[in-house]
């Protein structure tokens, strides 16, 4: 039994078996769901969608939601609520999914990111990258001026969108390529398995707007005030990131610290991989996530997209 599965009982009300489609048990955590598309859909998919281009996709966003009506089609017997139910269930709230080696080409990893992505709601711009994705390199030097893409320092917990002004409900990460990675791993932590949430989401600082500033390689020259904790339907939720949030008094800074801290040493915190072509898919307002380091390389290399967005209103 895996350290996760000691933290509470495997998640298995969303498990189905279709004629284009599995969900079953994540090998790795939990909390989270596999999802396995049959090879004849995933066929179908980008056979179907292979003229399309990610510049296509970039200029006209109708045709994204198009991929996404696509798939659920194919694949049909509702994948498209099976999905969205995984994602709102706050026992749960992330799953995996992958191509399943049906294709190596990254335009369709845009293409079939993108699809996962849109059944579950609208996807926001994301100003480092100029349009709704972005690709992103992780190797052995980097100047960034973020921990994004620092290899070999560790990726403190956090969630995404603090520093912008429209909800980041959910975050999609996909893998497009790797090589000479030992170490790296996603670092995720479900709230409801921290054991201080409490402590620290009903201190009066939990609620304080404090003021979220994004460094130059994000372009966005914005100020956000955001709380520390609200909640959703009477659950507590987060928005933290430790490199962008800027207190104004010792005191503040005294209890962001012992915040990302506590986060840090949770023991329900786990490390899982993300082999190529797969995906996740989490709620980020319960959901924290980050990277463990790389061991040392000098041809390092990793590649990948990430998305989010708001959930679909019904």
């Amino acid at each position: 039994m895996d350290m996760q599965q000691s933290v509470l009982a495997r998640q298995t009300r969303h498990y189905a078996e279709h004629a284009g489609y599995r969900i079953g048990a994540h090998p790795h955590h939990a909390r989270l769901y596999h999802v396995t598309l049959k090879a004849e859909a995933l066929a179908a998919f980008f056979a179907r969608f292979a003229e399309v281009n990610s510049q296509h996709l970039e200029y006209v966003p109708y045709a994204r939601f198009t991929l996404a009506q696509g798939l659920a089609e194919i694949v049909g017997n509702g994948l498209l609520a099976a999905l969205r139910a995984i994602v709102h269930d706050r026992d749960s709230g992330g799953f995996t999914i992958g191509v399943e080696g049906a294709t190596e080409q990254h335009q369709d990893y845009v293409k079939f990111g993108t699809a996962i992505g849109h059944l579950i709601g609208p996807g926001n711009f994301d100003a480092m990258s100029g349009t709704y994705y972005a690709r992103f390199l992780v190797k052995d030097t980097d100047q960034s001026d973020s921990y994004l893409r620092q290899a070999y320092r560790l990726f403190t917990l956090h969630t995404d969108g603090t520093f912008v002004d429209e909800a980041t409900d959910w975050l999609l990460m996909m893998k497009f390529d790797e090589r000479n990675a030992t170490g790296g791993e996603s670092r995720l932590l479900h709230l409801d398995d921290w054991s201080e949430l409490a402590a620290f989401a009903e201190h009066p600082l939990g609620v304080y707007a404090f003021t979220y500033k994004s460094p130059p390689s994000k372009n966005i020259a914005q100020e956000v005030l955001r709380p520390t904790f609200f909640k959703v339907n009477d659950k507590p939720c987060i928005c933290f990131i430790d490199q962008f949030v800027c207190p104004e008094t010792i005191e503040h800074a005294d209890w962001l610290g012992r915040l990302s801290a506590s986060l840090e040493a949770s023991p329900a915190t786990a490390a899982v991989p993300l082999p190529v072509g797969d995906l996740i898919v989490l709620n980020n307002t319960f959901w924290m996530h980050g990277r463990a380091p790389f061991e040392r390389h000098p041809d390092l290399h990793r590649e990948l997209m990430r998305q989010r967005g708001r959930f679909a209103q019904a």
